[in-house]
């Protein structure tokens, strides 16, 4: 049995397209996106001819090493073809899944020709993988529709889906009924497949830093732990206290405060904030730093409105805009649902994402809104950022205890947004996903602000309204409400609303 793993060997286009993202994650200073590794099974059926089911398994080959994704799968010599007809093949590939279960994120069932579904569906329910599944067919020549080259796959796919519907093995769809492995829509696919991978297998053992209470005036961030915890997602809760007492015991001289201070001058302009306020932000980054190491957590929520400003005296939004800006999403107001949602759009996407309010209208646009906040955004969301003060909150604290907001203007991109929340009495998650724009409208405001345009955004607002949704919304600038949408409805079972 063997374990394929692939190096892409795509042309000039595909590298310069690599280059360029990864260019733009080294900007951001993100870390680099893993390869991801799935099972493939290859359908054969007896009665059709074998040489399709050897030239399907090298075209999927072929297609998973031109898009970065690694194989396991059964060898030439470990089956006929290497692929899943007779049980005993179905056994040995399933052995094979087993042994590489922590690697697999996913599997891909393709058919070159018919396909066994038994064979298939045995298959997947002995691995005892609980991972997405595409089904694939591959497409027929007209030309080729004699006894040696015909697939029949289109009439395949059916008996293998109705299969694993009678064996409750959940499973995904191709756009097109059939498709050439090489075809750009079937690569679209496998990439939005790989994203729906990513998001059912880490959101749903997610482990959420909660640092400090939620303020008592934000009862629209309450979230239920117990239905978060049924789900598979954890939650570790920290005081503020505690935090604000590990800072008190930092000097000013610390070399490792002395590098996070580095670290954030790097990250954004510190012009014309006051050095105190500087240090008391890194002092406050190192420490949520080494908890989050210690309790195990790379997503956070965090109190802020307006503890940290009264109390210590300055917003927590530089260290956390940061975090996001490492794929470590972090949320204000203890909004832990808030994060969840950054985090499922941040798995599909392997980009920053941020916790927004739908804030105003945007002129007589029924499409157009405004999308604010005080603000943590990334950097990578921005046309040109700075550091300054909250002014919301200084008219109440003062000015001097409100250093640490990134402000500017969202650039104008693609976008998507979700919002999950605990619905504590139906005992379940329920959400929404759609997708939209930023656009270049100008807007002249504080904090970190950018105008969407969303087909039928009047119905999208009235749905949040009717089914008593919060103001805060997550966002990301890229186009993956399809791919977080299949993964927290088929694989996680929550109840989201995909808007069109």
């Amino acid at each position: 049995m063997r374990i394929h793993k692939l190096e892409s060997n795509a042309g000039g286009k595909l590298a310069a397209q690599r280059t360029a993202a990864l260019s733009a994650a080294t900007e951001r200073r993100q870390p680099p996106v893993k390869r991801e590794t799935l099972g493939i099974i290859v359908g054969n059926r007896g009665f059709f001819p074998g040489h399709l089911a050897r030239t399907g398994r090298d075209e999927m080959l072929r297609a998973f090493a031109e898009e970065g994704i690694d194989a396991v799968l059964l060898g030439p010599d470990d089956s006929a073809y290497g692929a899943v007809e007779s049980r005993d093949e179905a056994k040995a590939c399933a052995a094979l899944f087993r042994a590489n279960a922590d690697r697999i994120s996913g599997v891909v069932v393709t058919l070159p020709n018919f396909g066994d579904e038994r064979a298939i569906a045995e298959t997947l329910r002995m691995s005892g993988l609980k991972v997405p599944v595409l089904i694939h067919a591959a497409a027929d020549d007209p030309a080729k529709m004699g006894i040696d080259f015909r697939r029949d796959a289109f009439c395949g796919k059916m008996s293998a889906c109705n299969v694993l519907t009678q064996y409750g093995i959940p499973y995904s769809l191709t756009s097109r009924h059939t498709q050439r492995p090489e075809a750009d829509d079937f690569r679209a696919d496998l990439r939005k497949f790989v994203a729906t991978c990513r998001v059912a297998r880490d959101l749903g053992r997610a482990r959420i830093g909660a640092i400090g209470a939620r303020p008592a005036a934000f009862k629209t961030v309450r979230y239920s732990e117990k239905v978060l915890e049924a789900t598979g997602i954890a939650v570790e809760p920290i005081d503020l206290s505690e935090i604000l007492g590990r800072i008190e015991r930092l000097a000013n001289d610390d070399p490792h405060v002395k590098s996070k201070l580095a670290e954030m001058s790097d990250y954004v302009s510190t012009s014309g904030v006051p050095d105190a306020a500087l240090i008391k932000m890194a002092k406050l980054g190192l420490v949520i730093d080494r908890w989050m190491k210690e309790a195990d957590v790379t997503v956070s929520a965090v109190q802020c409105w307006t503890s940290l400003e009264e109390f210590f005296g300055v917003v927590p939004c530089t260290i956390m805009s940061m975090m996001s800006d490492m794929n470590m999403p972090s949320a204000c107001e203890v909004d832990v649902c808030g994060t969840i949602s950054m985090y499922a759009l941040t798995l599909a996407s392997t980009t920053p994402s941020a916790l927004l309010d739908w804030n105003n209208n945007y002129g007589e646009d029924p499409n157009k809104a405004v999308c604010f906040h005080c603000s943590n955004l990334p950097k990578a969301f921005f046309e040109d950022v700075t550091m300054d003060y909250q002014a919301i909150i200084a008219g109440t604290v003062g000015r001097e205890n409100t250093y640490g907001t990134i402000v500017g203007k969202v650039r104008s991109s693609p976008m998507t947004f979700a919002r999950f929340s605990t619905d504590e009495r139906n005992g379940k998650v329920r959400g929404y996903v759609g997708e939209g724009h930023f656009t270049d409208d100008p807007l002249t405001t504080f904090g970190g602000a950018g105008v969407v345009e969303i087909p039928k955004l009047q119905d999208m607002l009235r749905y949040i309204c009717a089914n008593g949704f919060e103001h805060h919304v997550a966002g990301t600038i890229a186009t993956v409400a399809d791919a977080v949408h299949e993964a927290t409805t088929r694989y996680l079972g929550w109840d989201v609303y995909r808007h069109a």
